[in-house]
């Protein structure tokens, strides 16, 4: 905890403008939402000059290794959606990997905040209670104004201060800033978000978006049934299973959807696609 409210003092104390503050959010969550089993990753927040991005904290891994490679050979296929936006808006850009492909839309965000007077100490800042109903889940935000930074972790913004700690009532999502520090400079996402390793996402809708999941549920190993007609008689091994007859598919397929239909919890619950 110590190095944790050192980390944080450094990179707010010098007060240097025209630099990137970075946060890392550790997420507990379920997959499935009728499951007590928590998940962890951890999830880096950006916070630029003029905008913000959120990403999984292994991107970042991908990334490196691309960069002292000089190529987009290494591909890390995230579990959960990156976001963009201008400092202190509700407007997104959302980055979505569907299948194998890269995804981008606009989504519109805005969520009312109420704040409490409740408070509590957290690594040596005072936090202030804060709740909203988002995304159809009802939130609760500790926030601190020692920090003038109005952004938190995924859309999360629009307090007068920084998220420290955020969780749904259900305790599905649970979000705690676990380190923070200052860049010298704007770090180039280009790598993951801006390109999906060298592939530029596809734009497209909120209601395309749901298209295309549910394409990928109906058949999500289309690809792979394509590729096993091609070279038939090679080999072929699919989630653990090798494929000797194309009538395997049917069976895979199923157990893929009912993955598919237990793990279908995001963490915005009205945009969960109904398979």
């Amino acid at each position: 905890m110590k190095k944790f409210i050192f980390l944080l003092l450094t990179v707010f104390g010098l007060g240097i403008q025209g630099q990137t503050y970075r946060f890392i959010y550790e997420l507990q969550y379920k997959s499935d939402s009728t499951n007590d089993h928590l998940d962890k990753i951890n999830l880096v927040l950006d916070v630029n000059p003029k905008e913000v991005k959120f990403y999984e904290y292994d991107y970042l891994k991908a990334d490196s290794i691309n960069r002292v490679n000089g190529n987009y050979e290494y591909v890390y296929g995230g579990r959960f959606e990156s976001v963009k936006r201008a400092r202190n808006s509700f407007k997104n850009q959302i980055y979505e990997l569907i299948g194998e492909d890269m995804y981008s839309y606009p989504a519109e965000d805005k969520m009312i905040w109420k704040l409490s007077n409740e408070t509590k100490n957290f690594g040596g800042y005072s936090l202030q209670k804060a709740t909203t109903h988002f995304g159809g889940r009802d939130w609760t935000a500790w926030f601190t104004k020692d920090i003038n930074i109005s952004e938190g972790p995924y859309k999360f913004c629009g307090l007068p201060g920084m998220i420290f700690q955020l969780e749904d009532s259900k305790s599905n999502f649970i979000f705690t800033l676990i380190k923070s520090k200052n860049l010298k400079e704007t770090y180039d996402t280009v790598g993951f978000i801006e390109t999906f390793f060298g592939r530029k996402p596809l734009e497209i809708s909120e209601k395309v978006r749901t298209k295309k999941r549910l394409e990928m549920y109906n058949d999500p190993l289309i690809e792979m049934r394509k590729s096993f007609k091609e070279n038939s008689g090679g080999q072929m091994i699919v989630m653990g299973t090798k494929i000797t007859n194309i009538e395997q598919f049917k069976d895979l397929t199923q157990r893929i959807q009912e993955y598919f239909k237990k793990n279908n919890n995001p963490i915005d619950l009205d945009k969960a696609v109904r398979y």
